[in-house]
């Protein structure tokens, strides 16, 4: 009978060491989504980082090749400002997604999806047919990728004097890229509007 209630005995205290194991680790975990071809983005380099209050360098927690777009990291819960999970895989926009610690629980998977796109470049191709010394053309993006490190500008712009000129853009792969153009001087004006080609890049052609 002694011998049972011991054998009970450390069966508790090794379930109850293994709870408070438990308690003290964080899940995260997830899917990264290719929002161009309606899949997970296979193949992509997923790494996670810790950073401390105040820091301003972040820690690597670990960081491997995700073949099927899926993840999932467990660690040490510390006292932490915040996580950061960095998402690459070439041909596709960077994701750097931050986690703030008091959003985490250790009660359950922390899951987080996010979501990219491959990447495609627009040529915006100006065409004076008949150019005048004072000749000029304005123009804005009306439909296309924002807020990105290597976006064209959502301002207007304009061209002075120039005959023929290109300026490339990047943009969300298999989407929609157009802009508004007038020319002040001939008081003619116009839509232009293409599907740029993921990993490619397209002609916007703009003759006035």
């Amino acid at each position: 009978m002694k011998s049972t209630f011991n054998i009970i005995l450390l069966v508790l205290i090794v379930s109850l060491a293994g709870c408070r194991k438990g308690r003290h680790e964080f899940t995260i975990k997830g899917q990264i989504n290719d929002s161009t071809f309606g899949q997970l983005l296979l193949n992509c380099q997923i790494s996670l980082y810790e950073v401390e209050a105040g820091a301003a360098d972040s820690i690597l927690i670990d960081s491997f090749t995700s073949t099927d777009g899926t993840y999932s990291f467990t660690f040490e819960r510390k006292r932490m400002e915040e996580y950061i999970l960095y998402v690459n895989k070439t041909g596709y926009f960077p994701l750097a997604k931050h986690i703030p610690f008091g959003d985490l629980t250790t009660k359950e998977d922390n899951i987080y999806n996010y979501v990219t796109n491959a990447k495609s470049w627009v040529q915006l191709h100006f065409v004076n047919i008949n150019p005048q010394p004072f000749d000029q053309l304005n123009f804005i993006k009306q439909a296309g990728k924002v807020d990105c490190a290597e976006c064209c500008p959502t301002t207007e712009q304009y061209i002075i004097n120039t005959p023929d000129t290109s300026i490339y853009c990047i943009n969300d792969g298999n989407t929609t890229y157009s802009l508004v153009w007038y020319d002040p001087v001939n008081g003619v004006n116009g839509v232009e509007s293409v599907v740029t080609v993921a990993f490619d890049t397209t002609e916007l052609l703009v003759t006035y």
